[in-house]
């Protein structure tokens, strides 16, 4: 099926939405929703209009696209374009409600990537999924050049890994395109003696004043604790088990745990790849904590996890 894509994608994007379009997953009868992404009017010299961002009954599934060659789990896999869009197809056939994608490892010690080479890896691998699928995509960076680049290539959430903290430009733009955003909680080093519930919610409160200040609507922002940066494996953990605290800021919660160093110290997997239960069981907790929208490698298998949640928390989603 996906020698289809990549011989599609061969003849350009248009050929490669068509070649998707006859394969798209039916909506899951359980996803009745809101919307919060605004309407945007097209015009000939307008960006893309943002894909729509719904709730539904259960956290909604994002599923990593790294285009890059140093992430801890799968850095090098997906570098070459046409791959990294058979990924993220093969991702959405696997019931993913959002594809993030980034260019730019930020695990521990990793390299720092410019704006342009940032871009040059993710802009074709948005546009070609944005393209080929009609669920919304992600552009994870912390630079606004890199996020311009990408929503005009047809992204249509912005996913800061430093809380809007990095880069001045880059509130005033996710202001001025109307798109949800998500605001993580960032630390270079750990530290054992820190209260960390404390410290996520001063940041993100103030990721958050930094967002409406520049006249990002409270609906768009999305927070996330940062599972794994900055914090030790215990601290980590702490926050999935007090997760509830952050609803206390109004926001949607992002909860990304999938295949962490926490996760594996836990297990004993030391494999970055075979954390997988171990990732569904912390994303179940995190669901019932609260969180919106959890961030995973496996989607096939936490998708299943989800809908297990939604159908135990209102059983008639069993018989859908």
């Amino acid at each position: 099926m996906f020698d289809k894509y990549l011989f599609a994608l061969g003849r350009g994007v248009r050929g490669a939405k068509k070649a998707y379009d006859n394969v798209s997953r039916a909506p899951d009868p359980a996803e009745a929703a809101r919307d919060i992404t605004p309407p945007v009017s097209p015009s000939r010299d307008a960006p893309p209009v943002p894909r729509k961002l719904v709730y539904g009954p259960r956290p909604l599934v994002m599923g990593i696209v790294n285009v890059t060659p140093d992430s801890f789990s799968d850095g090098g896999q997906f570098v070459d374009s046409a791959a990294a869009i058979a990924h993220g197809l093969r991702l959405v056939a696997e019931g993913a409600d959002i594809l993030d994608v980034g260019g730019e490892s930020t695990r521990p010690g990793h390299a720092p990537v410019s704006a342009e080479e940032e871009i040059a890896r993710v802009v074709p691998v948005v546009r070609g999924l944005a393209a080929a699928t009609d669920i919304p995509v992600s552009i994870d960076t912390m630079k606004a050049e890199v996020a311009r680049a990408a929503l005009d290539a047809g992204a249509s959430i912005v996913n800061d890994v430093q809380g809007l903290r990095h880069d001045p430009l880059m509130a005033p733009l996710v202001a001025e395109r109307g798109v949800p955003v998500v605001v993580m909680h960032y630390r270079e080093t750990d530290d054992p003696a820190l209260d960390v519930m404390a410290d996520v919610m001063d940041y993100l409160s103030r990721s958050i004043e930094i967002a409406l200040a520049a006249g990002v609507k409270r609906e768009q922002i999305i927070v996330d604790p940062g599972f794994g940066f900055g914090k030790t494996h215990s601290q980590s953990l702490t926050l999935v088990r007090d997760l509830a605290r952050l609803k206390e800021l109004g926001c949607p919660v992002l909860l990304g745990v999938s295949r962490k160093r926490a996760i594996g110290r836990v297990t004993g997997r030391d494999v970055a790849r075979e954390r997988v239960i171990g990732s569904v069981a912390a994303a179940v907790m995190g669901a019932a904590a609260g969180a919106s929208i959890i961030r995973v490698h496996d989607v096939a298998a936490h998708v299943e996890a989800m809908k297990i949640f939604a159908a135990i928390n209102d059983p008639a989603l069993g018989d859908a």
